[in-house]
C-alpha cells in the first residue's frame, strides 16, 4: 500500500533570486532603427562586419534595409547618421570569427568610424558613423545565441530612479535601480539599461525600438491621459518617446518605443538567420543557416 509523504516542504532559504525570471509586460525587445547616410556602408558594415542577415522577404531597394539578428533587427533606414547615446549589446557565435570579418572590412572603412578593439571577454566595435557596440560570445547572457542583449543609454544624474518607476507602473516591466543604473527586463533574456553620467549627453535625434506587449491597452489609457502618445500607428501600434516620472510627470529622458500588441502581423515571425562563419571560400552544403 502507498503511504502519502508528510515530510514537511523544505522551506529555508535557496540560493536563487527568483525575480529574474519575472518577465513581465513586455515579451520583446525587437528592433532598434537607426538612419543611415549610406546603405553600401550599412551593408557593409552590419551585414559583412557583423555578421547579420538582410531580411530576404521585406525589402525597400536601396532607402531602407532591415538586418536580421538573431530574433532581433536593426532597421537601417536612409537619412542623416543617428547615434545611439550610449552601447548597444551583442551576442554573436564567435568572437573570433567576427574579427576575421572585421578586418576584411577595414581598408573600405578607413576614412570612417569604424574601429574595434578586443578584450578578454568581448570586442568593442564601432560603426562608420560612431555607434558602439559591446559583443559576447553565447553563455554571457543566458538564453541568447544571436541577438540585441541590451540596450544601454546615457542619462542625467537622478533619472534612474524615475526611469524605473515609469517602466514598472506604466509598462507593466520589471525594473531595478543600482549605483545609478536603471535595468528593465524585457522579455526572457534581454534589457534596457539606463545610466547615469555627469558628462555631456547628446541631444535625443529620434532613434528608436520596437516592443512588444501583452497588455496593450493599459500603458496606451495612461500615455494619453497625459498627452504622451507621439503616434497613433494603426490598430495595432502605438509610440511614445518621453519617459516621465509617474509621481511628478516631469521627464526623465527620451526614447521613442514602437509599441506592437501580440496581433501585430509582425510579432513572433521566424527571421532567416545565415551561418555569417560560411563564405564562398569555405562553403559547406547544408550549413547556410545558423544553428543556435
Amino acid at each position: 500500500m502507498l503511504v502519502a509523504d508528510t515530510t514537511p516542504t523544505r522551506t529555508t532559504a535557496l540560493p536563487y533570486d527568483r525575480e529574474i525570471e519575472d518577465v513581465g509586460n513586455v515579451i520583446a525587445f525587437e528592433h532598434v532603427n537607426l538612419t543611415v547616410p549610406d546603405q553600401e556602408f550599412a551593408a557593409l558594415f552590419y551585414v559583412t562586419g557583423l555578421g547579420g542577415t538582410r531580411d530576404p522577404y521585406v525589402d525597400f531597394g536601396t532607402r531602407n534595409m532591415w538586418v536580421n539578428f538573431g530574433d532581433q533587427q536593426f532597421h537601417l533606414p536612409k537619412g542623416r547618421p543617428q547615434r545611439w547615446r550610449g552601447e548597444l549589446g551583442l551576442v554573436v557565435p564567435s568572437l573570433a570569427q567576427l574579427e576575421e570579418r572585421l578586418a576584411l572590412i577595414a581598408r573600405p572603412m578607413k576614412d570612417t568610424e569604424f574601429g574595434w578593439e578586443r578584450q578578454p571577454d568581448r570586442v568593442v566595435v564601432r560603426c562608420p558613423w560612431g555607434n558602439r557596440f559591446t559583443c559576447h560570445e553565447p553563455g554571457a547572457v543566458p538564453g541568447m545565441s544571436l541577438g540585441i542583449a541590451w540596450a544601454d543609454t546615457q542619462v542625467a544624474p537622478g533619472s534612474a530612479a524615475p526611469i524605473a518607476r515609469f517602466y514598472r507602473r506604466v509598462l507593466g516591466a520589471p525594473a531595478r535601480v543600482e549605483d545609478g543604473l536603471a535595468e528593465i527586463a524585457m522579455g526572457c533574456c534581454q534589457r534596457l539599461r539606463f545610466r547615469e553620467t555627469t558628462g555631456a549627453i547628446a541631444p535625443y535625434d529620434g532613434h528608436h525600438i520596437a516592443i512588444y506587449v501583452s497588455g496593450f491597452s493599459a500603458p496606451h489609457a495612461w500615455l494619453a491621459a497625459r498627452g504622451l502618445v507621439s503616434e497613433e500607428s494603426d490598430q495595432h501600434q502605438y509610440r511614445f518617446q518621453a519617459l516621465v516620472d509617474p509621481d511628478s510627470g516631469a521627464l526623465a529622458a527620451e526614447l521613442e518605443h514602437e509599441v506592437r500588441s501580440l496581433h501585430h502581423a509582425m510579432y513572433n515571425r521566424h527571421l532567416v538567420n545565415r551561418n555569417s562563419a560560411q563564405g564562398f571560400g569555405n562553403f559547406r552544403r547544408g550549413r547556410e543557416a545558423f544553428v543556435p
